[in-house]
């Protein structure tokens, strides 16, 4: 027996309008490409989507069909999430930072018919044009006066929806529907892409909105720093809708001292980002006898959370930190840090070490560690092993057909992540599978190389890659990016990981670098270091 419910599909059209009504007079507030600022409310927000709604179904856009964006988190960036998909159209993100020759490859791939970019970015479209030519329209997140002279045909995105109707009755149709194409950062071969749905989309925003998880609501001011072309900007743009918040769009300003006045000035509450970018605004804070009183949370994730960042935030700031682990696969949201019952918060020190690990799972998601022959390892806090996840917002394949080797037959997609799972829930991630240095058949974690490394306060990036040697065919090789103006010794570093590694794990060389690679997500692009120190002979 079935029960007696209504069967009302989970649209995305449902979220903006939700927003539209319930949370109207609720602001977003932008720093736009040009650096002007631009407030308006999730009322004036809808209307915008339903005009650019009509204006793509009048210019042909059908369901299925890609719509590409290489913009910042800004306004009109929302917009075109909410429009595009609530017409069964396929936002496609491209990240900016890749190579033209990646993007190129990105657009042909996901035969894009428009692509929408900030004005930022017009040199890029300039390059890459001629190279595309499944893409019917160019698109510029401007007004007429914002466009310059340029080679390739250009609309101004102000002028593409002024005449369009602000009313729309939206087509209701299948939950299970595309509505999100993201490709993954692409470290080995061509990247992968992801195509998430409206149904994903929502019970992903349900269940980041829970207390324990991200916790915003119609009180909170959520400033977005992770970029909306990295898994939806983490789906802040969609919970932000479902519970009312204010939402906080930085655009290029990523910088220590923009972030500051943001978030003063608006009052920011609770704030996302990868830790390089709350490093640096700390660094702005320290050299300029700032502060953020009203920062109720800085959530972190993209990649490992050092002790240094989290003491700096939480004993000198103020500031509680919470880290998550997620990847584009899984929609991102995969665990986070919830307080154990057992915590005694009075004795900050026992803290600590949940804190930095990646949290417990979140309802919805399923998590396993099996070894290299597939067997199942129990989660008893020692056994460490290859991690694999499912649930209702986690990919079940990717976008043409492949890497389906990333997927199990028996329904489980593997992260590619190496990992402990505790008895009390929390995940410890240890390292990617590709990144683990095998030394004399053991296991050396460069994550946790890399965090004991930047405990010392001179130290601002560390990263751990695994060498060739002799006699225990692979070594962990550390590259260290110390603080502006500041010179550690090796000998220093060397201490600060012996406090927390094991003898063995001990890198066979330290070099410094003026700049480590990073990626556009702030993660550490350790293919390239591995690249520029293939030639190193450790002894």
């Amino acid at each position: 027996m079935q029960g007696l419910m209504m069967k009302q599909e989970l649209m995305i059209s449902d979220l903006i309008e939700h927003a539209a009504e319930v949370h109207r007079d609720q602001q977003i507030y932008s720093l736009n490409s040009d650096m002007s600022e631009h407030r308006y409310n999730w009322a004036d927000c809808a209307q915008r989507v339903r005009k650019l709604a009509n204006t793509l179904l009048a210019a042909g856009v059908k369901k299925g069909d890609r719509i590409a964006t290489i913009a910042w988190n800004n306004y009109r960036h929302i917009e075109i999430y909410y429009a595009v998909a609530a017409i069964g159209a396929i936002v496609h993100t491209i990240n900016p930072r890749l190579k033209p020759e990646q993007i190129i490859w990105m657009v042909d791939h996901a035969e894009d018919r428009f692509l929408l970019f900030d004005t930022t970015f017009l040199p890029l479209i300039e390059g890459i044009s001629k190279f595309c030519p499944n893409v019917e329209k160019w698109i510029a997140l401007t007004d007429e006066a914002g466009l310059s002279e340029q080679k390739t045909d250009i609309i101004a995105y102000e002028s593409f929806i002024s005449s369009a109707s602000d009313q729309i009755e939206w087509e209701r149709f299948d939950e299970n529907t595309a509505c999100t194409l993201c490709y993954t950062s692409g470290t080995t071969g061509n990247p992968k892409g992801v195509l998430y749905s409206h149904r994903s989309t929502i019970l992903h925003a349900m269940v980041s909105s829970f207390g324990d998880v991200i916790g915003s609501g119609s009180n909170s001011t959520v400033l977005g720093v992770v970029p909306m072309f990295h898994v939806s900007a983490w789906g802040l743009v969609y919970s932000a809708a479902m519970v009312g918040a204010k939402l906080v769009m930085p655009g290029p300003g990523l910088d220590g001292a923009n972030l500051m006045k943001m978030i003063n000035q608006e009052n920011v509450t609770l704030m996302a980002g990868v830790p390089t970018i709350w490093q640096g605004l700390y660094n702005h804070l320290k050299a300029n006898g700032g502060s953020l009183p009203s920062v109720q949370k800085a959530l972190v994730g993209g990649s490992a959370l050092p002790e240094s960042l989290l003491r700096a935030y939480e004993l000198d700031l103020g500031i509680p930190v919470q880290q998550g682990w997620g990847m584009t696969e899984t929609s991102p949201l995969g665990s986070t840090y919830c307080k154990h019952p057992d915590t005694d918060e009075t004795d900050y020190e026992s803290t600590v070490a949940h804190k930095l690990m990646a949290g417990r799972r979140v309802f919805g998601v399923a998590m396993r560690l099996v070894d290299d022959a597939g067997n199942i390892l129990p989660q008893d806090g020692e056994a460490e092993g290859h991690l694999h996840v499912r649930g209702p917002w986690i990919a079940s394949g990717y976008f043409k057909g492949v890497g389906a080797d990333n997927f199990t037959e028996d329904g489980w997609f593997a992260t590619g992540d190496v990992g402990i799972l505790h008895k009390d829930g929390y995940l410890e991630i240890t390292d990617r599978s590709k990144d683990v240095i095998k030394s004399g058949g053991e296991w050396v974690s460069s994550i946790e190389v890399e965090n004991a490394a930047m405990d010392h306060p001179h130290v601002a990036l560390a990263a751990c890659i695994g060498l060739p040697h002799k006699k225990w065919q692979e070594r962990p090789f550390l590259v260290v990016q110390p603080m502006p103006g500041q010179q550690p010794k090796k000998e220093e570093i060397e201490d600060y990981i012996a406090k927390k590694c094991a003898k063995w794990w001990m890198p066979d060389a330290i070099e410094f670098t003026e700049a480590i690679p990073l990626g556009a997500t702030g993660k550490i692009l350790k293919r390239e270091l591995k690249e520029q120190y293939k030639d190193y002979k450790l002894d």
